[in-house]
């Protein structure tokens, strides 16, 4: 059976970026092997999840899901229903930073290869996610200590340092990419509240 900790090999040293690279490419070619029905019925069950996290939120910063990763057009639907204000990132140059509100309809768009579809804007500046109650984040894998893969950029890592204090940080993922194994971690990571899976909702802190 395949496993988040099935590309790293058994027994030997291998550095923390090194390990993390091995880790990215087996989740993003397992990713691949999902079907549309399943990513689709995935992203159903995610937002019925979230949903008792959503009492009393009046902002959410989150993302737009990129094709391989369990759908978030439900989960921001059921948000703006509430009237809940969603801000979306808008990556620029590098590793800038920044965020836009977004509702259900409006256009988004893919402005560089393998990036989340972003906003139109306008910007309101990097300390907006400091308004969020709560925030959702992309990742490949959460292990049972909270601490997640990102994608490899480290944007989300940055951006959360500028997250109001009490606001909760879930990660969203398939079943199969929880780690039953710790995870490579850096200085500079930042681990997640909980994770939410088409199964349920796990916390860890």
């Amino acid at each position: 059976m395949w496993s988040v900790s099935s590309p790293l090999p058994s027994g030997a040293a291998v550095e923390v970026e090194d390990a993390k690279a091995l880790l990215r490419d087996a989740i993003r070619a397992h990713r691949k092997e999902r079907s549309a029905k399943e990513a689709r019925r995935a992203a159903e069950h995610i937002a019925e999840h979230i949903e008792p996290l959503l009492a009393g939120v009046s902002c959410v910063a989150m993302y737009s899901a990129r094709p391989d990763e369990p759908n978030t057009d439900v989960l921001m639907q059921a948000m703006h229903e509430r009237d809940i204000t969603i801000l979306l990132p808008i990556l620029g140059a590098g590793l800038s930073r920044d965020w836009a509100r977004y509702e259900p309809g409006q256009t988004l768009e893919v402005r560089a290869p393998g990036r989340p579809p972003e906003p139109e804007g306008p910007g309101l500046g990097e300390n907006a996610i400091a308004d969020a109650d709560l925030i959702i984040t992309p990742a490949l894998s959460v292990d049972g200590e909270g601490r997640r893969l990102g994608q490899g950029g480290g944007w989300y890592d940055r951006m959360l340092k500028l997250a109001d204090p009490t606001a909760r940080i879930y990660a969203v993922l398939f079943d199969d990419e929880i780690s039953s194994e710790p995870l490579p971690w850096a200085d500079h990571d930042r681990a997640v509240h909980g994770v939410i899976t088409p199964s349920g909702r796990r916390d860890f802190i």
